[in-house]
């Protein structure tokens, strides 16, 4: 006749439990984490001006062009510029304090 030894059913639903919850910690993790996608997305990230910004001109931002508004003063093509906030296909940006892009 087959005997388990008593210490194998502790083990097995010790590991099945401690995979169970992991997975419950990782589901509960990705539900409360922000949006990353969308105009949440852009906020604080860095653009490149490829037409003047006086204040209102054109940046290139992940591959596409956006029509921006600068905070205030102006900015040069291949200036480096913060996205503070979105409106619409708008972008709101700032002066980065970094140096200019390279490459342009």
């Amino acid at each position: 006749m087959f005997q388990v030894d008593s210490w194998v059913m502790p083990t097995i639903g010790a590991v099945v439990g401690g995979i169970v919850a992991f997975v419950i910690y990782k589901v509960v993790r990705i539900h409360r984490r922000q949006p990353t996608t969308g105009r949440e997305e852009l906020k604080g990230k860095t653009a490149i001006v490829k037409t003047a910004l006086k204040p209102e001109g054109v940046v290139f931002y992940s591959g596409e062009l956006w029509t921006a508004v600068l905070d205030e003063g102006e900015a040069q093509p291949g200036d480096k510029v913060i996205i503070t906030s979105t409106e619409g296909l708008k972008l709101h940006v700032t002066k980065s304090t970094k140096d200019k892009a390279k490459g342009d």
